[in-house]
């Protein structure tokens, strides 16, 4: 895998470029585009599934852009901008390629479920690298590890918030000392323009390889990883559907991937170093205060947790200062959930 300076022409760097693409043991040629199934083969207790991926093979050499949408199925916002997307990229007009995932999860979006898989009941998103032998969940996560992300040379992972969550949109950028090309995956996610970023430093291999998500994917496989968000309970608005579709080609554009101009940089950005989650010690009702989205201060009360007879059990507190970033809508909360995630506002990201 090759690590490139952020300083330099993304594309520039790779002077060696096969003329046929070879993925998933389908042939692409320069200039071309291509759909293809990638197949999930039948486990000893679920069934068999796929994969639907498009592979764009620019005519002229560059770095792999790997794309992923739908890792969770309810969220709808990316599976709706990559199909968009897709349908304005012209091959013939690019330097290097996109592996574009336009639905990672598919079980889960056609039993619209969120979180996780209907059958094995595990979360996709915590499941990597996956098993080629394993569950259904770890069988798509190991497709997609060798698949895609080990073909890569920068990955773009797509959420929302799921079905039940609200969400501010933000880009997670991860640094540290094991991520890779920490600055141009900042100039990725402020190609965005979204109004938070979010750094993740990782620091330990154990941060990467504890649940793994597909975002630590792909700084396990030391590539630049940026995390999108935008939208909130299976959101489908066209304003958040556009917002994704542009920034993702302003990351064309930064990558060196086309020759068009990425939009400047909003100046109003607020910067984020890590977050932490609010767990809550009851299953039952909860009750949110509509924080979400602003600032916040330690002791705030953010919502009231119930019992199923609708007793008051207490108010749930905020831990820290800091920004409500996404969390639960309610009602349904369970014993360990997190019903808010803070992020910890720095004045710059360098």
């Amino acid at each position: 895998m090759c690590l490139l300076s952020a300083h330099t022409s993304f594309a520039e760097d790779f002077a060696k470029h096969d003329e046929l693409l070879n993925f998933s043991n389908t042939v692409i040629s320069p200039g071309t585009l291509k759909n293809i199934t990638l197949e999930i083969a039948q486990g000893a207790n679920d069934p068999a599934s796929f994969i639907p991926v498009t592979v764009v093979h620019g005519a002229k050499p560059g770095p792999v852009l790997a794309v992923v949408a739908g890792v969770h199925g309810y969220e709808y916002t990316s599976i709706i901008a990559v199909n968009k997307w897709i349908a304005a990229l012209n091959p013939r007009q690019m330097s290097g390629s996109v592996i574009i995932v336009r639905v990672a999860h598919v079980p889960a979006f056609e039993e619209r479920s969120i979180y996780v898989n209907p059958y094995d009941r595990k979360n996709l998103n915590r499941s990597f690298p996956g098993k080629k032998h394993g569950s259904q969940t770890e069988r798509i996560a190991w497709a997609i590890s060798k698949n895609v992300v080990a073909k890569a040379d920068f990955l773009i992972d797509l959420h929302s918030g799921d079905g039940g969550e609200w969400l501010s949109a933000f880009v997670g950028v991860y640094g540290g000392p094991l991520a890779s090309n920490y600055p141009l995956a900042l100039s990725v996610a402020k190609g965005f323009n979204f109004p938070n970023i979010v750094r993740y430093k990782m620091n330990t291999q154990q941060q990467i390889d504890t649940k793994r998500s597909l975002n630590r994917q792909g700084v396990a496989e030391k590539i630049p990883t940026i995390l999108v968000e935008i939208g909130e309970n299976g959101s489908t608005a066209t304003q958040h559907i556009n917002a994704m579709y542009t920034g993702l080609n302003n990351s064309l554009s930064i990558l060196g991937v086309t020759k068009s101009i990425a939009a400047p940089s909003r100046e109003n950005v607020d910067y984020f170093e890590g977050t932490r989650s609010v767990p809550v010690t009851h299953s039952g009702l909860w009750f949110p205060k509509g924080l979400g989205g602003q600032y916040i201060k330690k002791g705030d009360v953010l919502g009231v947790l119930k019992d199923y007879f609708g007793q008051t059990l207490g108010n749930v507190i905020a831990p820290s200062d800091g920004f409500a970033l996404y969390g639960l809508k309610g009602p349904a909360i369970k014993k360990g959930q997190s019903i808010m995630t803070i992020a910890q506002p720095v004045s710059t990201l360098q």
